[in-house]
């Protein structure tokens, strides 16, 4: 799922960051702020959010907003000072975004070939030194966002249970976006690299990526897919509202747009793998 709009005449996503409450009654807000993770091309992601926000519209009575972020972090720092209702996040932001604001509370899931996970996708450049993930060693490895799931800390861990520590057995580099990783190993920029699967079968398809440029080298454990969040805050019946929306969302086209076929519910629990990765790399949560 991913999607986003830049806020009103704001001359980049960072400035949302200084936008104010929606309303004056922050538990029913006149207007209600959804932000999208911004995992890939954002131009990309603001034209397929489109039918979300006028369904959403719709099925709510309310204006909404789609926003756009400029990382991760600042989408996190939205949610946790109250500048968006909703967020759907990538599933490591949202163990990091709950470590910060424990009142948030996932309540849907995408499901894809019926199952309400993915993985993360290693892949090399055909003609580079990567033949294998053994050959990672002593060689620069392209993540996405530091704070991704599927374009760093799924991939990290993996590399990390096969005995490949970053920063000690290779060198980490951090490339922001997931169709960055994927262009600079088909490039021969890199090496090798990792991103979300399902992103990377959608830029082959696409031909945003020359796929005979690129060769798998293994796949991540399944990862819980994209939560979608809600401020703890919000009247009740305004929560239950947009619940309802989600999970008997059936359109095929917005379906489509956050890569899935179905909305399921989701909670807290179902994310608990993500600590467990986090802590295979020996990572403070709390301190990130």
């Amino acid at each position: 799922m991913k999607r986003r709009t830049f806020i009103a005449s704001a001359a980049t996503a960072g400035l949302f960051a200084l936008a104010g409450p929606a309303s004056a009654d922050k538990a029913n807000p006149d207007k209600l702020r959804i932000a999208l993770l911004p995992d890939e091309n954002a131009s990309t992601i603001i034209q397929n959010a489109q039918p979300l926000k006028l369904f959403l519209e719709k099925t709510l009575g309310k204006p909404v907003e789609i926003i756009v972020t400029t990382d991760y972090s600042s989408m996190i720092e939205a949610m946790r000072f109250g500048r968006i209702e909703v967020g759907y996040f990538g599933p490591f932001s949202y163990v990091l975004a709950k470590s910060k604001a424990p009142e948030i509370e996932p309540f849907a899931v995408g499901v894809e070939k019926g199952k309400p996970n993915y993985n993360s996708i290693l892949i090399a450049n055909v003609d580079g030194p990567v033949k294998e993930l053994t050959d990672v060693k002593g060689k620069p490895f392209a993540f996405g966002d530091q704070a991704s799931t599927s374009s760093h800390l799924a991939p990290r861990a993996h590399l990390a249970k096969n005995g490949l520590i970053g920063d000690k057995d290779y060198k980490v580099v951090h490339l922001g976006k997931h169709d960055a990783v994927a262009r600079a190993v088909a490039a021969g920029q890199i090496p090798a690299g990792a991103l979300s699967e399902a992103i990377f079968r959608v830029l082959v398809e696409t031909n945003k990526v020359d796929a005979t440029k690129l060769r798998q080298i293994a796949l991540s454990d399944p990862i819980p897919n994209y939560p979608m969040t809600i401020q703890g805050y919000l009247k009740p019946e305004l929560k239950d509202a947009i619940r309802k929306a989600f999970l008997e969302l059936k359109d095929p086209a917005i379906l489509k747009s956050f890569r899935v076929e179905a909305i399921a519910a989701a909670t807290d629990k179902d994310y608990d793998v993500l600590r467990d990765m986090a802590k295979v790399l020996q990572l403070d949560i709390a301190k990130l």
